[in-house]
């Protein structure tokens, strides 16, 4: 039987701890998920672990990337349903803010994500999504659909915007109701941009 090219079982190993991370901090959390359960539910060492992501927080970053990648593959779809740059604009924003009830995220994402890695506004992917939507502030504006407003300083005002309301809903008591005060204010705050 041949071996595996060592690349091959490099991206292997990665993904089996990536996913089985994921569902302990998914399902038990941050603080009480044990490295020794979801690499040896992985069939592997802590070792392995170590030597892919550094530690348990490195992972936990590794995990949020993957997930914020998938989010973003989402925003990106609902986007382009859209009739219009400016309500795939809006779309974009009030579905980023509605995935704060979705228990993965909201778990690792929202609750454990600032908890054990900081402010989210110095995480690497919070400039990655600044720059796209500066990216789109930029085409609302040269098409007149928006007021002539610096892009990058409202992107980073309603990134701030949008984080804290997801914040607001995953640390609520009732969620749902919180989420729908939240996408309100989001509708509110954005057509106070339009032209």
């Amino acid at each position: 039987m041949a071996h595996k090219p060592r690349s091959e079982m490099i991206v292997e190993t990665r993904a089996k701890l990536l996913a089985a991370a994921r569902h302990a901090f998914g399902t038990v959390g941050y603080a009480e998920a044990s490295m020794d359960d979801f690499t040896s539910s992985a069939g592997l060492t802590r070792g392995a672990l170590y030597h892919h992501f550094g530690d348990k927080k490195g992972l936990l970053e590794a995990v949020i990337k993957q997930i914020d990648t998938e989010m973003n593959d989402r925003l990106i779809k609902v986007t382009a349903k859209a009739t219009s740059r400016w309500q795939g604009y809006v779309d974009e924003s009030v579905a980023y803010v509605e995935m704060a009830l979705e228990p993965e995220i909201q778990r690792i994402v929202l609750l454990d994500g600032p908890a054990v890695l900081g402010d989210p506004a110095n995480w690497p992917t919070t400039n990655t999504c600044i720059r796209s939507m500066s990216e789109s502030l930029t085409l609302l504006r040269d098409e007149g659909a928006i007021k002539n407003v610096d892009p990058e300083a409202m992107a980073r005002v309603l990134n701030g915007a949008l984080t804290h309301a997801a914040l607001w809903i995953a640390n609520s008591a009732e969620p749902e109701a919180t989420s729908r005060q939240a996408v309100k204010a989001v509708r509110q705050l954005l057509d106070g941009l339009r032209a």
